[in-house]
């Protein structure tokens, strides 16, 4: 019985540290774009004209390697995002590989809120 209720301490206090110090990613996300992150739509060129977060730019995750340019510096943080979050985990693989630095996945853009 003690063993239980150890484990379960031990699990309680753990989830409780893992709540307390993540922050949103939506709030990650907004605050590294006001501190000059530029913010970079991932989907086709499609989905971005039916609606898009405002101040993005839209480089298509498979453009990404003919586009790397209009990125500017590798130095410069980059926030990602698309609609599942599928495409924007490839695109900061592929970012990260080309030696961009600071690259934010957003995932989701449901998640900006």
């Amino acid at each position: 019985m003690k063993a239980v209720l150890v484990v379960s301490a031990l699990f309680a206090s753990l989830f409780l540290v893992s709540c307390t110090h993540h922050r949103p990613v939506g709030l990650e996300a907004h605050q590294r774009v006001a501190a000059g992150a530029t913010l970079v739509d991932v989907r086709t060129p499609e989905e971005f004209a039916a609606g898009h977060l405002p101040g993005a730019v839209n480089i298509p995750v498979d453009e990404l390697h003919q586009r790397f340019s209009e990125l500017g510096s590798p130095e410069k943080p980059l926030v990602v995002y698309c609609r599942s979050g599928a495409r924007s985990t490839r695109a900061e693989r592929l970012l990260k590989e080309r030696g961009f630095r600071d690259v934010f996945n957003l995932g989701p853009m449901s998640a900006w809120e």
